[in-house]
């Protein structure tokens, strides 16, 4: 039975995606880790013997803890968290039952190894407008929340990647990027292996916009039109990232839950 301090997998499963996700730490031993690598989305790996001096790092905030069944790892390392001043809570039987449920898991084969800090690095081409904006989004949400992205002249996006051990992003001769008629976006769903109706609908608005191919979906012309009138509003990429995160938001929460759902002016029964 759920404690108080338990988040059950479809609950954690509807956070995933939206601004509102925890902060999810997968505390599994290195034995149940190697026996299957992939990981819930966004999470990261977190060592439960040392909580004690890494804890603090996390107070204030929303965190979910997952072991393999949910039992004494997470629950002792989710109690630590809470001692330092986190809102801390255990997934609900763990790994074991988050994969149980067939909910979505990311494969860890091209996941960036991180910096010091614990984050991934990425860098690609000033001046974004939608690839670059939505894979970043889509790395924050699904993949690592912390990422650092660099905005740099295309012809540098080799050597900054070099010199600042960053992975490079859409641009040609790298593994992330646009492959036949798959943009980079597509690409990075289908490498993570994150399964869902909800980003392959997304996916398809995205390719749409990226690639003037407006008539695959009827949505990509206004994320093409939106995107462009961001890249004008903001001179700093970055600042046009955050903006732009909402965004994406939107977008992947009507491909979730609003497909359906449609808007008539005069509402039905309305006077006349």
């Amino acid at each position: 039975m759920a404690t108080p301090d338990t988040i059950t997998v479809p609950q954690l499963s509807r956070l995933i995606g939206t601004p509102d996700a925890p902060l999810i730490l997968d505390v599994r031993t290195d034995e149940d880790f190697a026996a299957d690598p992939r990981m819930i989305p966004g999470s990261k790996r977190r060592d439960h013997r040392t909580v004690a001096a890494w804890g603090g790092a996390y107070a204030g905030r929303q965190v979910a803890v997952s072991c393999q069944r949910g039992l004494k790892l997470s629950q002792g390392t989710a109690a630590w968290l809470r001692h330092a001043g986190a809102k801390a809570e255990t997934v609900d039987g763990g790994f074991e039952a988050w994969t149980a449920a067939k909910a979505m898991l990311v494969r860890p084969d091209h996941v960036p190894d991180r910096d010091k800090e614990g984050r991934t690095v990425w860098v690609t081409r000033a001046r974004p407008k939608v690839d670059r904006i939505a894979c970043p989004w889509l790395i924050r949400r699904f993949i690592d929340p912390s990422a650092v992205f660099l905005f740099v002249t295309p012809a540098e996006v080799p050597a900054v990647a070099e010199r600042f051990g960053a992975t490079p992003l859409d641009i040609e001769g790298v593994f992330w990027s646009h492959r036949g008629e798959l943009c980079t976006f597509d690409v990075m769903i289908e490498e993570f292996g994150l399964r869902s109706e909800a980003l392959t609908r997304l996916a398809t608005i995205v390719r749409g916009a990226d690639t003037a191919c407006l008539d695959i979906a009827p949505q990509a012309a206004g994320l093409l039109a939106a995107s462009l009138g961001l890249s004008r509003m903001y001179r700093d990429d970055l600042a046009q990232l955050e903006a732009s995160m909402t965004l994406y938001d939107a977008f992947y929460r009507w491909s979730r839950d609003a497909v359906g759902e449609t808007h008539n002016w005069p509402s039905p029964g309305a006077a006349v």
